[in-house]
Order: structure tokens, then C-alpha cells, then sequence
């Protein structure tokens, strides 16, 4: 089973732990990385920063334009009032096949803010539960969506090689 999951840690810096700590969960074999994406928000910034992994070489020029327009829309487009809406309702018309709907994509743009950082993966043949026990310690609160096979091929033809 696939999954794209969000983990939302209350620092700057709690994102990128949490990836060195998921890069450690996958060679332990609790966990299958095919991709991953830290975003990090210092307060006083205007803009978070954002940093691309490309764990499967294979993959990652699609999975690079996956997480270009996921994170550019939810962060970088200047969204004001009506206009948040739409760029939201955009993206989703685009998520939703692969599992990421409208609400999630609501809710992400709304918890990581300023003073915040986030971990976005797509993984598979995982143990969240024992992932997500690894993250006590950063304060983190996970969001995740469970892909279906069907949704796994789409994300894969999708964005894939």
C-alpha cells in the first residue's frame, strides 16, 4: 500500500529530523521511501523554504513536478481571499486522483505556517504506526492519506518516469 503523508512538527527544524529519522526507519526495512519533501518555515520569513529529496532517481524529474506544483501552489502563489479558493480548488483537480483531496490540501495550507516546518512523503510497504512512534519526540502531529492500488498507479503514471 502506498501512502502520502504530511507530518507537521511545531519548529523550523522539526521537519528535517524527522527525515534524517524516516531515512533511518527505511534502511531498518520498516518503511519503503519512494520520495520525500521538507518544507521549513522560520517565523519572520515570508515564504517557507523547501527542499526536494528524490529518494528513487528514477522517479524523481515526475515526482519533482508532483512536489513543484504541490508545494508551489500551497506556498509560493501570492493567495489572497476568492483567489485561495481557486489555487486550492486547482491543485485538488490535480491531487485527487492520486488521493489528496480539497480538505487535505485546506488543511495543510492552513497548519504549516511561520514557526513551523512539515515532512511530505509518498512511501510504501510501510508500518506508519511504528514510523509515527519515532516522532514523539519532535512534536509532530501526522496527516496522512492512504493511497489505494488504483491511486498508486495514477500517482506513478502521473508523475512517474
Amino acid at each position: 500500500m502506498t501512502a502520502f503523508t504530511v507530518w507537521k512538527f511545531d519548529d523550523p527544524g522539526g521537519a528535517e529530523a524527522a527525515a534524517a529519522n524516516l531515512k533511518q526507519a527505511a534502511s531498518e526495512g520498516l518503511i519503503t521511501v519512494v520520495d520525500h519533501a521538507v518544507v521549513s518555515w522560520p517565523e519572520g520569513q515570508a515564504n517557507p523554504t523547501t527542499k526536494q529529496a528524490h529518494d528513487s532517481e528514477w522517479r524523481g524529474t515526475g515526482l519533482g513536478a508532483f512536489w513543484g506544483l504541490l508545494l508551489g501552489t500551497l506556498f509560493f502563489v501570492p493567495i489572497i481571499g476568492a483567489a485561495a479558493g481557486a489555487a486550492i480548488g486547482a491543485l485538488a483537480r490535480h491531487t485527487e486522483a492520486v488521493g489528496i483531496d480539497r480538505k487535505q490540501l485546506e488543511t495543510i495550507r492552513e497548519q504549516v505556517t511561520a514557526g513551523t516546518s512539515a515532512l511530505f512523503a509518498v512511501t510504501q510497504e510501510g508500518d506508519l504506526d511504528r514510523v509515527g512512534e519515532r516522532f514523539h519526540g519532535f512534536r509532530g502531529k501526522l496527516i496522512a492519506t492512504n493511497l489505494t492500488e488504483a491511486e498508486r498507479s495514477t500517482l506513478l503514471e502521473t508523475f512517474g518516469p
